[in-house]
């Protein structure tokens, strides 16, 4: 048996090392792209940016002003309670309740469908980045690209690239 086990670690000895050397004698080009720059510095993103801000900016000022109104309708109250009348106290606590669950409402479907936009764009700006790292892939002819690893030479980045192939598929 013991045997076995030294022609068996031979064995994988010589494997390894075959392995090792046919890996250092092809030209392995490697490639790494962070994805948090793309979605920061593309032309792309930015854009995307650009229309969620947009679509969405009159909404959120709408809502601050809702929210800011509330406050103030309850500021007041807090002063003018205690010199109302029981009946009107109950009438006005039960319409800032009503309100407040109302606002509440409208930031959580706000947030909501800011949520699934922002999901949206980032799905369509991903499709983008996929096509425009497979186009430099192909064209400098990388064997491997890797994305946000947790450590890589810089010389092995790739994302200027990217970004560059993304900015100008814009028109596209």
């Amino acid at each position: 048996m013991t045997n076995f086990r030294k022609n068996l670690l031979l064995a994988l000895l010589a494997c390894a090392s075959t392995f090792a050397g046919w890996a250092h004698a092809q030209d392995f080009k490697i490639g790494i792209v962070n994805t948090d720059r793309i979605l920061r510095d593309s032309n792309v993103a930015k854009a995307a940016q650009a229309k969620l801000e947009s679509e969405f900016l009159k909404r959120e000022k709408d809502l601050n002003e809702a929210i800011s109104s509330f406050k103030s309708s309850a500021e007041k109250f807090e002063r003018d309670a205690p010199t109302m009348s029981e009946t009107s106290r109950a009438a006005k606590q039960k319409q800032l309740i009503d309100q407040d669950r109302d606002l509440k409402r409208r930031q959580r479907e706000f947030q909501e469908d800011l949520g699934a936009r922002k999901n949206e764009e980032n799905q369509m700006l991903f499709e983008r980045a996929g096509r425009a790292v497979k186009q430099v892939a192909e064209s400098e002819k990388y064997d491997l690209i890797l994305q946000d690893a947790a450590y890589f030479n810089p010389k092995h980045d790739i994302t200027e690239k990217v970004i560059r192939a993304l900015n100008a598929s814009v028109g596209k």
